[in-house]
């Protein structure tokens, strides 16, 4: 195990816990799973998204652009997720 940037740390040989992908896979601060590199950021990015939409609707600002981004992570990673379910069969 290897620490990275701001406390993360990544193993050179696990399993990412939503594509499958073997190899470097990265501990995110709060979470359980790993994730390879790809998934990570995405990860991190819908978690800092998910703040932001809370903090915009509570401010009563519109926040349909950070939903968007928000909604093409999600199918991105979901896109990830079920090519990996195929290559499993």
């Amino acid at each position: 195990m290897i620490t990275g940037p701001k406390g993360t740390e990544f193993d050179l040989s696990g399993r990412c816990s939503v594509c499958g992908h073997y190899g470097e896979v990265f501990d995110l601060p709060g979470r359980f799973e790993k994730y390879c590199l790809e998934c990570s950021a995405d990860v991190a990015a819908a978690i800092l998204l998910t703040t932001e939409i809370d903090a915009a609707t509570l401010a009563g600002r519109d926040a349909k652009e950070l939903i968007t981004e928000y909604t093409c992570i999600h199918i991105r990673m979901l896109g990830r997720a079920q090519s990996a379910e195929l290559g499993n069969f």
